[in-house]
Formats: C-alpha cells, sequence, structure tokens
C-alpha cells in the first residue's frame, strides 16, 4: 500500500479536507450494492487512510517542536529576569 499509487493532489490537501474525502469513500462503500466492484475503493481507502495517519503524526511532531521551543523560551525569560 504505496501513497505513490494516489494522485499526487492528497498530498497538497489539508487534514479535514482529507478526513471528508474518506468519509465521502466510506459513504459510497456503505452503499455499494455488488461487494466485486468496491475492492478497489476499499483499497484506495486504505491508501489515503495512511496517508492520513502520516500527515497527523507530521503535525503532532510539529506541534511538539513548537511547544518545546516555546517552553524553553519562557523558562530561559524567567532566568534572565532571575539574574536581574
Amino acid at each position: 500500500m504505496k501513497d505513490k499509487n494516489l494522485p499526487n493532489n492528497y498530498n497538497s490537501l489539508s487534514l479535514e479536507e482529507l478526513t471528508n474525502l474518506a468519509n465521502k469513500m466510506i459513504e459510497e462503500l456503505e452503499n455499494q450494492n455488488n461487494l466485486e466492484n468496491s475492492a478497489e475503493k476499499y483499497q484506495d481507502l486504505l491508501r489515503l487512510n495512511n496517508i492520513i495517519e502520516k500527515k497527523f503524526q507530521k503535525n503532532v511532531k510539529n506541534l511538539n517542536e513548537k511547544t518545546k521551543k516555546e517552553i524553553f523560551e519562557i523558562k530561559t525569560n524567567k532566568n534572565a529576569k532571575k539574574i536581574k
């Protein structure tokens, strides 16, 4: 299940847009009467889910780094005030 098999525009979409797209795919799969035709759509949904997970992890990592940086700056400012 490689992300490379999906259209490149998925990488440019936000998490919310990708989630909405996944929800639409789920609705389509739920409404399918012929299971043979839905196998490919299900595989696409799994690939999309993989992209969503990776984007989410990347966003969490960025948020953690930003938070650590801000905490470090706050501590540095407190220490600077104590020294004065």
